[in-house]
């Protein structure tokens, strides 16, 4: 589970911006809210982030998208000039980027810095954090120095040489992470303790879904199977979408070819080929959409890809509707059923603008089943939204409500609404409106030029 998120020099965020998801012991409500790790440590399942139109709401979501980047990849090209640019000094000072993690019952922060107009990373680091407060190294480096594991981690004489010569190698590599490094095709057994690296690269690979008004791909498997789509016709009809069955419907290429632009297919199917070579030809699938179209993907072995869509029928109609057919609404919930339907556990849903094209109280739906179907689950949701309506202490605890607003020099803060002494019968999404909490537009005076 994530615990903690530190970002600095980033977007519109100048100096240091914290979240955490580690409960306030003051708040005694919504105790289903939290999950108990260990003896002491209580973390929360929810954050949702409010704020002014290009107050750094889509900003903060990012982190997340590009610190999982340039865990895998490096730092990206397009990352150079996302330092905070309401400074000029900024160009030349070191971006922060650091997420703490639970991992089976461990905790863990890892993080680098980064010059990112210069495309250069300047540090990086991973310690195992303890509940009393204490943190033990595990690597660390500096600019171009080789990383230097810490000397309380116990390696036998074969994996101490193989270790050197990984980090030897890795010297004055600037623009990748050596996280990512270790998990490129190196040899590592499993009773090591250089697993560790594996097991946090993989959380934050694995573990983190973002969606944000953009997403394309994702891996459902819902759409594979028609026994499987019982849930989800069950589901879709308890949110008054007028849908009353959804169904699978083979398609050939050339169907798929003209609901996605060439270069987007050839992706897809590069990325494809890319997972049949790591999945050493076992059954792989996908599925995706655009902005109308809805599709699936499953390739076993050395058949033909088998392509399937979905179609929909609408209640007292006998005509078949195809996903185009649908309202942006509809379309939005297809992309957020994933959140309701999965078993996986521990996983982190990031969802930026969550509410977009929903109803108030469809969003409000949304999030009582999210909480009632997750309750005993380790999945946190974090989101950005406008809709004050949710802002509801039925709904959330005070410590999962956050703000980000820009102060008087342009540069995104984020602030939790448990600073605010509030009571539990506080309306708060009215108050929120009234400008008690800040993070709402300020208009400045208009009017029209009179024209002689």
């Amino acid at each position: 589970m994530l615990t903690r998120l530190v970002v600095e020099n980033f977007k519109s965020f100048d100096s240091k911006a914290e979240l955490t998801m580690v409960s306030s012991s003051k708040i005694r409500t919504k105790l289903e809210h939290r999950v108990k790790i260990g003896s002491s440590t209580r973390l929360l399942k929810h954050a949702v982030i409010y704020g002014a139109n290009a107050s750094g709401k889509s900003n903060f979501i990012d982190f997340f998208r590009f610190f999982k980047t340039t865990v895998e990849k490096g730092l990206p090209v397009w990352g150079m000039k996302y330092f905070c640019r309401s400074n000029k000094k900024n160009e030349n000072r070191d971006s922060t980027f650091e997420i703490h993690m639970e991992i089976n019952g461990k905790f863990y922060a890892y993080g680098f810095s980064a010059r990112l107009s210069e495309r250069r990373i300047t540090g990086e680091w991973l310690y195992e954090l303890y509940q009393n407060g204490s943190a033990k190294r595990i690597f660390e480096r500096e600019n171009n120095s080789k990383p230097i594991l810490d000397s309380s981690i116990n390696l036998s004489s074969e994996e101490g040489k193989r270790f050197e010569t990984y980090a030897t190698d890795f010297e004055d590599n600037t623009a990748n992470l050596f996280l990512g490094e270790m998990n490129r095709g190196k040899k590592i057994a499993k009773e090591s303790n250089l697993q560790v690296f594996r097991t946090v690269y993989m959380w934050i690979m694995s573990h983190i879904v973002i969606i944000t008004p953009s997403s394309v791909v994702t891996d459902w498997s819902y759409y594979y199977e028609n026994d499987s789509l019982a849930q989800i016709n069950s589901l879709v009809s308890t949110f008054d979408t007028g849908i009353s069955n959804v169904r699978i419907e083979n398609i050939d290429m050339g169907e798929l070819s003209k609901m996605l632009p060439k270069p987007i297919l050839d992706d897809v199917l590069d990325e494809m080929r890319k997972r049949k070579i790591e999945a050493e030809n076992q059954t792989i699938r996908m599925s995706g959409r655009s902005d109308t179209n809805f599709f699936n993907i499953e390739w076993k072995g050395s058949e033909e890809p088998k392509i399937t869509t979905i179609k929909l029928r609408h209640e007292k109609s006998i005509y078949d509707f195809d996903f185009e057919d649908e309202s942006d609404g509809t379309r939005r919930l297809f992309d957020l059923l994933d959140m309701l339907l999965t078993n996986r556990d521990d996983v982190v849903y990031v969802v930026d603008e969550l509410e977009r094209s929903l109803h108030p109280k469809l969003t409000e739906r949304f999030m009582e089943l999210f909480a009632s179907l997750h309750k005993n689950h380790k999945i946190q949701l974090i989101f950005s939204t406008h809709e004050a309506a949710i802002m509801n202490q039925k709904l959330f605890r005070r410590d999962e409500i956050w703000f980000i607003e820009k102060d008087e020099h342009n540069s995104s803060k984020i602030y939790s609404l448990d600073q605010f002494k509030e009571r539990y019968d506080k309306i708060l999404s009215k108050a929120y409106l009234d400008g008690r909490y800040g993070a709402i537009p300020i208009f400045k005076k208009f009017s029209f030029r009179e024209e002689n």
